[in-house]
């Protein structure tokens, strides 16, 4: 990275998970921001209605998928072991093990749960995994459920630690009709919408002159 004093500074994306019954927040930020992400959105219309008049209506927001690969690294880590005692130590393996915990339910629930079990409960509900979001800048927080999780190990330490990793994630984002309105995620994904919205002003504009030449009505 240059050190040029005119270069600006970066935000790191990162991934937040929120326990909701604990004021616990987990910032995983990201050590290099990928170079490329891919988003779909899939619209909600609604289909097969037979009514003319139903042709653009839509059911809710679209369905938003995110993919990308994180890459992490501990070999400049490594080179400076008096200030990176746990790269020495565990490499980034608790770099990776934060992101998977996104994905495992709490053992302590596991634990209880299985006690409940040998007690003889009948019905035993599943814990529920963290509440998470993606923050890409400040103006893409938004509610996610990380749908596919690939991890690719390039090269590990003498005690077999990894050392370096690709990781490839893919995430949901999970809209206000994924969620009760006192749960934070809706206020959170209903924010993402109107900056959207904000933004889609000043990306458009008001009329066809601009495209269509001639004398032609604005809409």
């Amino acid at each position: 990275m240059s050190s040029f004093p005119g270069t600006p500074k970066v935000l790191h994306g990162a991934i937040v998970s929120i326990d909701l019954t604990s004021p616990v927040t987990q910032v995983i930020p990201f050590q290099y921001n990928p170079d490329t992400m891919t988003r779909s959105l899939q619209p909600q219309n609604i289909n097969g209605s037979g009514n003319r008049m139903e042709v653009y209506r839509l059911k809710g927001p679209p369905i938003e998928t995110i993919s990308l690969d994180l890459d992490f690294d501990a070999t400049d880590q490594l080179a400076q072991p008096s200030q990176y005692p746990n790269a020495v130590n565990m490499g980034i393996s608790p770099q990776l093990s934060a992101l998977e915990m996104l994905v495992y339910p709490p053992s302590t629930l596991v634990i209880a749960n299985t006690m409940l079990a040998a007690a003889g409960t009948i019905e035993i509900i599943p814990p529920m995994g963290p509440f998470t979001a993606f923050i890409w800048g400040a103006r893409r927080v938004v509610p996610v459920r990380l749908t596919d999780f690939r991890i690719t190990e390039e090269a590990y330490d003498t005690n077999l630690n990894p050392i370096r990793a690709k990781v490839s994630l893919g995430m949901r984002v999970m809209t206000y009709d994924d969620f009760d309105v006192t749960h934070p995620g809706y206020s959170m994904f209903l924010a993402y919408q109107v900056v959207k919205e904000t933004m889609a002003s000043i990306g458009s504009q008001n009329g066809l002159s601009s495209v269509i030449s001639g004398n032609v009505q604005s809409i």
